[in-house]
């Protein structure tokens, strides 16, 4: 496998590489994550997920040629506008990455995954991929990295019922497994909410709730973070990176 990173290709380098490999843009947010998170959490998070999957392939002979973009650091975020937050409406952001998409087709790109790092993100950015698809012969495909794996290894590790959360037990000991100088510490334990918030807690399963107020009232947090682990955070990274490494290898498999 060979990667690279498009900021440091020349152009006739970007185009040979799209002639075979696969272009990958990670995207990410700015907003508040409780008051022990940092405002980049979620970009960070998608960064290192990347690294990880990336390494795991290096000395995979087989493995695709891969174009790392920078991450795209802003998101779709207005439900946290409330405390603090860079936000891109849905439109802007959905343009975003119409355009960054194009840019990659047009530059001769013929195979493109979007990793996303932020809730917010995941329906616009899946139908931006599905709106290129119709408009461009290309392949192209998005996940958003903490659905690449089930975490059935029985260790104990995994919490599905608080995974992924928001600035809770799951993101927290990712960010004290890969940043643990940006984690403020001790992280203090959350207040019950009760009733909990509708869009974590729906009255019947396959809705959609969303009820005005909801992210104040949590103070932010969707869980209890106070027993995060980097042991364990360090564990779930590994699951999800060898989760995207073989994602990775099977889009490359099912679009040559």
């Amino acid at each position: 496998m060979s990667q690279s990173r498009l900021t440091e290709l020349t152009w006739r380098e970007v185009r040979r590489a799209g002639e075979r490999g696969i272009a990958l843009l990670p995207i990410g947010s700015q907003e508040q994550h409780a008051g022990h998170l940092p405002m980049g959490t979620d970009t960070l998070l998608v960064e290192e997920v990347v690294d990880r999957a990336l390494h795991l392939l290096e000395g995979d002979t087989a493995a695709p040629q891969v174009v790392r973009l920078p991450a795209l650091p802003y998101g779709h975020s207005p439900h946290h506008l409330f405390a603090a937050a860079v936000s891109l409406s849905a439109a802007t952001l959905g343009a975003v990455l119409d355009d960054v998409l194009d840019s990659l087709v047009t530059s001769g790109h013929r195979r493109i995954m979007v990793v996303n790092g932020h809730g917010g993100n995941d329906e616009i950015m899946r139908l931006a991929v599905k709106r290129l698809a119709l408009r461009a012969e290309v392949t192209v495909a998005a996940c958003s990295y903490w659905t690449l794996s089930d975490g059935g290894d029985g260790d104990g590790t995994e919490r599905p019922e608080v995974t992924p959360g928001h600035a809770g037990w799951f993101e927290t000991s990712l960010m004290l497994a890969a940043h643990p100088a940006l984690v403020r510490t001790p992280v203090p334990a959350r207040t019950p909410v009760e009733p909990p918030p509708l869009f974590d807690d729906p009255p019947h399963p396959g809705l959609t709730v969303e009820r005005h107020g909801e992210w104040e009232r949590v103070d932010g947090a969707t869980d209890d973070a106070s027993g995060a682990d980097a042991g364990r955070g360090g564990r779930l990274l590994d699951d999800r990176a060898r989760g995207l490494a073989r994602a990775i290898s099977a889009f490359d498999a099912a679009s040559r």
